[in-house]
């Protein structure tokens, strides 16, 4: 059986239980305390050599780190995934904007002003909320003609830029100022087996320390 090494209020660590979950794929997993250290030791760093989750462990005991390449992985064969070159290649190209600009700006910000770790008012709060108004700005615009992300069907490019871009509010935007945004989140929540059981930082109560 495959693992998952993650941390609950990760978002990143979402992506792949919706998935697994959409999958039917059964899988065990192993809670990671990153903000007390664990995901610093040298046995974590054996799986991760940058110390971060989530990280999927397959049958044979290789060590799969990065969300997206996860999803890439899990998806191969499946609907999530085409085997159309160019659609495959726009599946990529929304991935890796999920990792440049939605990280950078939204997914950022989430977390930061969730846990106390900057205050709405900041100059940082102001240059990342920006960023993030530019990309949910492409997004929206996009979406305007697009029911997915990449080739007219959900995918994983829609997992991937979800899983952050999706809980924007939280991060201090209305999503109500990019309505074919907006209407695609609904679409995906719609989706068969969507997972719906995102975790609280609350949970944690050291998630308000900086990551050594």
């Amino acid at each position: 059986m495959i693992t998952l090494y993650n941390y609950g209020p990760s978002q990143n660590g979402y992506k792949v239980r919706l998935l697994l979950a959409q999958l039917g794929r059964d899988y065990r997993q192993i809670d990671i305390a990153i903000f007390d250290g664990e995901s610093r030791t040298a046995v974590f760093l054996k799986k991760n050599p940058m110390g971060a989750v989530p990280v999927l462990e397959l049958e044979d005991g290789t060590y799969l780190p990065e969300s997206n390449a996860i999803l890439n992985y899990l998806a191969e064969g499946t609907e999530f995934l085409s085997s159309d070159p160019l659609v495959r290649a726009q599946t990529l190209r929304w991935m890796f904007f999920e990792q440049e600009y939605v990280q950078s700006s939204i997914a950022t910000l989430r977390h930061r002003m969730l846990t106390g770790k900057l205050a709405p008012d900041s100059p940082v709060t102001t240059e990342r909320r920006a960023l993030g108004e530019r990309v949910l700005t492409a997004l929206d615009t996009h979406l305007a003609t697009e029911n997915f992300l990449a080739g007219g069907q959900y995918s994983i490019a829609d997992i991937s830029v979800f899983a952050y871009a999706g809980f924007a509010e939280e991060a201090g935007y209305r999503l109500a100022d990019y309505p074919a945004f907006e209407v695609w989140t609904k679409r995906v929540r719609s989706q068969p087996k969507f997972l719906d059981d995102v975790i609280p930082y609350s949970v944690d109560p050291h998630s308000v320390r900086e990551l050594g």
